[in-house]
């Protein structure tokens, strides 16, 4: 027998030193292959494909108001706090709040969606799948969009909040609009980057889930990154109070950060992840 077919069997076997259980327990607690990180998210991305288009607004429109507590978090966070040069420091951490509640409870985030949707077209590489991938995302972005709105409004309600906290909450929406258009997309880009290596890592995070949603959001709070959901419900606050307006919204903020999100989570993550295994999967289709 060769030695290829030696290690073969070895790695069927599992190593010498171990028992079965002990043998169970190392698997259990090894890092998922890439490979398998992929098919993992490739088939939720499947399952994403054939839902209708009512269970995605739904689960679209839920995902929109509960990334307004991000905003809300925030908000409350800062405003309880001096006005110190550490405050934002602590209080980013608020915006990961509308972000766990959203990827734990499994409701939809087009931004997840980026990569998510995108790997079975990549897999499948027909037009039929395409048109499904641009329809999930223009159901989930819509509703997304539709309850950050609603969110909005109703914590712009008022005597809803103190007026510290009002302060707060228009002190960050007016940061939600900025005046130029690149500097927007390139924070952006780097938003959705982060967001899909985010889901990227889920897979193989097991007990540390809540910990990388924290941490990565958590980034893209203190570096003030936009993006297309959480940023929508600060914008639409912007709006709704008078400080900007709807075209502003639209030129300002929504164009740039849905370009730069989507370039973010689909070039540099979706493709360049894919790709990097794609030897992989075409060598296992040609056997």
């Amino acid at each position: 027998m060769s030695e290829t077919a030696d290690q073969e069997d070895d790695e069927q076997q599992g190593s010498p030193h171990l028992d079965e259980d002990e043998q169970d327990q190392a698997l259990a607690h090894s890092t998922p292959r890439a490979l398998v990180i992929h098919e993992i998210i490739r088939d939720e991305g499947e399952q994403e494909l054939e839902r209708t288009n009512t269970a995605l607004a739904l689960s679209g429109l839920a995902g929109g108001l509960s990334m307004g507590f991000s905003f809300l978090a925030l908000a409350l966070l800062r405003a309880s706090m001096p006005a110190t040069p550490w405050r934002d420091d602590i209080a980013s951490f608020g915006y990961s709040v509308g972000f766990i509640i959203v990827v734990l409870g499994r409701q939809q985030l087009f931004t997840e969606n980026t990569l998510t949707a995108v790997l079975p077209v990549l897999t499948r590489r027909d037009f039929a799948t395409f048109l499904s991938a641009a329809r999930l995302w223009a159901v989930v972005l819509a509703a997304n969009l539709a309850g950050t709105w609603v969110f909005a409004a109703i914590i712009h309600a008022p005597n809803v909040f103190p007026g510290d906290v009002t302060k707060a909450f228009q002190d960050i929406a007016q940061e939600a609009i900025p005046p130029v258009f690149y500097a927007t997309l390139v924070k952006a880009f780097f938003a959705g980057w982060l967001i899909a290596l985010m889901v990227w890592i889920l897979p193989a995070a097991r007990s540390a889930r809540l910990f990388v949603i924290l941490i990565i959001t958590y980034v893209v709070s203190l570096a003030h990154l936009s993006h297309i959901v959480a940023g929508s419900t600060e914008a639409a606050y912007d709006v709704l109070s008078g400080a900007a307006s709807f075209g502003q919204y639209c030129s300002l903020f929504l164009l740039p950060t849905l370009l730069g999100n989507i370039l973010g989570g689909v070039l540099l993550v979706t493709i360049l992840n894919h790709g990097s295994i794609k030897p992989e999967i075409d060598g296992k289709q040609g056997k």
